[in-house]
């Protein structure tokens, strides 16, 4: 039911109720509960809604790692939720640009987040999302005692998964994205992951030839390819991920900072490094570092939604989530704690040019494109056939083109990519 079908309702009901001659309580149609529909599941998500409980507002949440899909028949039903937190800036930009978005900007202070989180240039001069909590990549997760040297690394070193309930292929994005940022640097990465200016992007070099090296890597061994087209990111459901359950001589996993609560009892073995130097054809030099976040938007101009959403983007409410769940804030106020390994994903998330990842950044229907080529790489590779890289590309290409031009109505998108600091 709608929910003015359902305060139809309700009147109704009270109204037979006084017909009768009942005292009753009201319970007010704001008590309402706030919808909320995230990717956090299990034990996660119990922690994020141990925070919302104590806001004092009601709330219903809903975590799902299909999460696009869910919210897209939700939105077509004409019930979105009240509130949505997802990666994909691109998909939150096109709902603000079709006005299902409310904008944030009496919610909270976005220069308590800063670059790149804030998003710089909208042209519209609004703000439509708020990063509730951040993640870093470009790194290599190890086994304590079992440091990484500064070289590539053969395949058979990585533990690599592109199983995804909702978005498989994603993993292999980041190759290709830490690859570009790593050899072209933030402004080339930036300029790709935006579509900007003329340059056809899928078919340059720049993102040719890091496609190439990836595709090198994974020819080394087809075997090893099929094994991490049929694998889930996380490893088994009842595992500890799969730098610690992988198979037999798997030593390294390009993963982001989030991958700690896939080693559950383990991570407390695990340490990192920059990935820059171990990746294929690698030159040695971190030119930046790749980072992610999950944001909040409103989809619904309800008092308690907007008090939900101020409180949680609050420098209060995201030291009490980053403390309670040991996860990361892009808030600059909120000081992180913890151990070694939580102090440097901290410092590498406030220090030096970073870049948000490029596949949240772009249009829903190119990042889709990108997931596809990366799986149909991996495929080609475990069955040794040719890899047509150049043709994937044009692909991938053909959809870019069919996108409106950058800055033609995009007004919601985000116009910068990375920090300069």
């Amino acid at each position: 039911m709608t929910r003015r079908f359902r305060m139809l309702v309700f009147v109704m009901v009270m109204l037979l109720v006084a017909a009768g001659g009942m005292v009753v309580v009201w319970a007010q149609h704001d008590e309402e509960p706030v919808t909320i529909l995230g990717t956090w599941t299990a034990g996660q998500a119990e922690q994020f809604e141990d925070v919302l409980r104590d806001f004092g507002i009601p709330f219903r949440y809903q975590g799902t790692a299909a999460q696009r899909e869910v919210l897209l028949s939700k939105v077509q039903s004409g019930e979105p939720p009240d509130i949505v937190i997802m990666p994909g800036l691109g998909e939150l930009a096109e709902y603000a640009e079709s006005g299902l978005l409310e904008p944030l900007d009496a919610f909270y202070e976005p220069r308590e987040y800063g670059a790149p989180w804030m998003p710089a240039g909208s042209s519209s001069g609004h703000v439509y999302w708020v990063p509730v909590k951040a993640d870093l990549k470009s790194i290599v997760w190890y086994r304590e005692g079992e440091e990484p040297g500064d070289a590539p690394a053969p395949l058979r070193s990585w533990c690599v998964g592109m199983g995804d309930d909702g978005a498989s292929g994603w993993p292999g994005t980041d190759w290709i994205e830490d690859l570009v940022l790593q050899r072209e640097g933030p402004e080339v990465y930036e300029k790709w992951a935006l579509g900007a200016g003329r340059v056809k992007w899928w078919r340059s070099d720049a993102v040719r030839t890091a496609w190439e090296a990836w595709d090198g890597l994974l020819r080394q061994d087809g075997r090893a390819a099929e094994r991490a087209l049929l694998t889930d990111h996380r490893g088994a459901p009842d595992g500890n991920g799969l730098l610690f359950d992988g198979p037999r001589g798997c030593t390294l996993e390009h993963q982001g900072s989030f991958a700690l609560s896939f080693y559950r009892s383990d991570a407390r073995h695990a340490r990192l490094t920059d990935s820059a130097p171990l990746l294929p054809d690698g030159g040695g030099r971190v030119r930046a570092h790749e980072v992610t976040g999950d944001f909040a938007a409103l989809f619904s101009d309800r008092p308690e939604a907007q008090e939900l959403i101020e409180r949680l983007a609050s420098e209060e409410g995201q030291r009490a989530w980053a403390d309670r769940a040991g996860v990361f804030s892009a808030n600059r106020r909120v000081k992180p704690r913890g151990d070694a390994v939580k102090g440097e994903i901290a410092r590498r998330l406030r220090e030096g040019p970073r870049c948000l990842d490029a596949s949240d950044v772009m249009a829903p229907a190119v990042r889709d494109a990108f997931y596809e080529a990366v799986l149909l790489t991996l495929a080609r590779a475990a069955a040794g056939r040719d890899p047509d890289v150049p043709g994937l590309l044009q692909d991938v290409q053909r959809v870019q083109d069919a996108q409106s031009p950058p800055g033609a109505g995009g007004r919601a998108a985000p116009k910068r990519v990375c920090s300069t600091r």
